[in-house]
């Protein structure tokens, strides 16, 4: 089984902090060049990505595509085409979140998750196919979430844009199945990243309840193993499904949430 990607070109989109940058990191260990994407400041995203050049010998570059800007994905896609080489393995992770219930959540919030945790992803995905296509081969990863299977309260726009991930993986899987690309949705539990850290306090308010309490009794109550998924686990996952020996592994939707969805 074929596990060293060098020579393959990753993107992977929302990789300057988070989920985004475990998975940047296990694919450069892998040998693959890397391109981020993601706001942050200057001077911290040109350390990630020198760190990642230097330690794992690969090129890596990064891009500040605003994911909720079609123009600007445009420009992402076809300036690292042009410049870096035709990327053969999407990770789809960029995300934002908001938490209201329905008759209060702002329609300014609305549009903005939707672009970013969906539309986003239909963007990257149909200027990177026709490369992975000429090659006969692609790996494209949705980053899902267990919200794409099931629901929370106060999540509307999340749970609609995750559910819509999963359906938007199936399509891509069987339009592209037979050459050589698979697309497949990771769906994580809560992961502490920064994105999770900064609903804690939002739900405490909504619910009436402690931060303490929010941990305990909203995030992870439905997660049997009572603690947060590790990010490590879910870069070990995006790699593997980069390899061949996940060749036949298509459309799928993969828990990775401490058996959340298996209640």
């Amino acid at each position: 089984m074929t596990t060293d990607l060098r020579g393959k070109i990753a993107l992977v989109t929302g990789s300057t902090s988070g989920i985004g940058m475990g998975i940047a990191g296990e694919l450069a260990s892998a040998g693959a060049d890397i391109v981020l994407n993601g706001f942050g400041d200057a001077g911290d995203i040109e350390a990630i990505h020198k760190n990642l050049s230097e330690t794992n010998d690969i090129r890596a570059i990064h891009h500040g595509a605003d994911m909720a800007k079609p123009d600007e994905i445009e420009d992402l896609m076809k300036s690292t085409a042009a410049d870096f080489g035709t990327i053969d393995i999407l990770v789809n992770n960029a995300g934002i979140q908001h938490v209201a219930p329905i008759e209060d959540f702002p329609p300014e919030k609305w549009d903005a998750i939707i672009a970013i945790n969906l539309t986003a992803s239909f963007h990257t995905t149909r200027f990177a196919l026709e490369g992975m296509r000429q090659k006969g081969w692609g790996r494209i990863i949705n980053m899902a979430s267990a919200h794409g299977l099931v629901s929370s309260p106060y999540k509307s726009a999340y749970t609609a844009a995750k559910h819509g991930l999963v359906g938007l993986t199936k399509t891509t899987a069987l339009e592209a199945a037979e050459d050589g690309i698979t697309a497949n949705a990771i769906c994580p539990g809560y992961v502490l990243t920064p994105l999770v850290k900064n609903q804690i306090p939002e739900i405490a308010k909504l619910r009436g309840i402690t931060e303490e309490q929010v941990i305990s009794d909203v995030m992870l109550i439905n997660q049997p193993t009572k603690r947060f998924v590790a990010i490590e686990e879910i870069a070990a996952l995006a790699r593997f499904l980069c390899t061949d020996g996940a060749a036949s592994m298509n459309g799928m939707s993969i828990s990775v949430d401490g058996g959340w969805t298996a209640q």
